[in-house]
């Protein structure tokens, strides 16, 4: 599938929180992950990179709260590759700062970069712990005595609803979001996700601060709910299929050569197929793109 120059589309993770309009609910998610107090939106500067090509990566929410650049990401499945990626966000994200703030950085003098905070918002169905995810542990440690020069550490968060109830307590909002995938993921069990959406937030409390949000904006919301509903499934079905073809060439072949050619003939495989289901009219464009975004991690 070639690339096409067309803006992202949001995710609901990003559209909630990566809004000018909702600094507000981003400053109450700074806080709580950083145990902070701070009161005044407008200290929130929203900095998420956009308006990227297609298949390149894109980041969920960046913040700039008192000089700390935060990079946050949602996910629904467990990623240990969270490091390498938030590694290459910052690094587009110090590129558009240094830009925006006209700094040398061929200058004699240290030039000023906020200070990165990385953080994983997961909410997958797997019981997953929080945990602190580090680029080193991908390094090959062929020469154990040579130390590295770069470190990454991104701390992992689950925010499944029942889950890090401090956290949640601390911004209601995400607690909110947490109900709501909650209870989007139940009704899901043998009913479309359009109607699964539709009874969720016709039940979700009139005390929730994000329910006059989200109806302002149902239809784009049942929208992004039903794009990464369909790419995960999808990308369920695929990867149990190739997970299956890798084990069964690892009988044969001894199992770690069987996982890596089932992953990379998995992977190839996987791309013809979304391509002929698009073209089918079987999945729609964004489908496509966040299926092809997850095979790419």
């Amino acid at each position: 599938m070639t690339k096409i120059n067309k803006k992202h589309k949001d995710r609901l993770f990003c559209f909630i929180f990566g809004r000018d309009e909702n600094k507000r609910w981003s400053l109450d998610l700074y806080n709580a992950i950083n145990n902070t107090s701070y009161e005044n939106p407008d200290d929130v500067n929203i900095f998420t990179i956009d308006d990227v090509l297609y298949m390149d990566m894109k980041n969920d929410v960046a913040l700039i709260v008192d000089d700390i650049l935060n990079v946050y990401e949602q996910q629904s499945t467990f990623n240990p590759n969270m490091p390498v990626r938030e590694l290459i966000y910052v690094s587009k994200l110090y590129n558009k700062y240094i830009k925006m703030k006209s700094l040398n950085i061929y200058s004699r003098s240290l030039i000023p970069l906020p200070k990165p905070k990385l953080a994983v918002f997961y909410n997958g169905t797997k019981d997953i712990e929080d945990t602190v995810l580090r680029l080193s542990d991908s390094f090959i440690n062929s020469s154990p005595d040579i130390e590295p020069d770069i470190s990454v550490n991104v701390k992992m968060i689950n925010i499944n609803y029942g889950k890090n109830s401090e956290v949640l307590e601390k911004c209601k909002i995400l607690e909110e979001y947490s109900w709501l995938i909650n209870k989007i993921r139940e009704y899901s069990v043998g009913t479309e996700i359009e109607e699964a959406v539709g009874k969720t937030l016709d039940e979700m409390p009139e005390t929730f601060a994000l329910k006059p949000f989200l109806l302002m904006h149902k239809a784009e919301v049942c929208d992004m709910c039903i794009t990464e509903y369909n790419a995960a499934e999808t990308m369920k079905a695929l990867g149990e299929e190739y997970y299956a073809e890798g084990k069964a060439d690892g009988l044969a072949e001894g199992l770690a050569e069987g996982k890596a050619e089932g992953l990379a003939e998995g992977k190839a495989e996987s791309l013809e197929r979304i391509n002929q289901m698009l073209a089918d009219g079987l999945i729609t464009e964004e489908t496509a793109k966040l299926i092809i975004e997850n095979l790419s991690q």
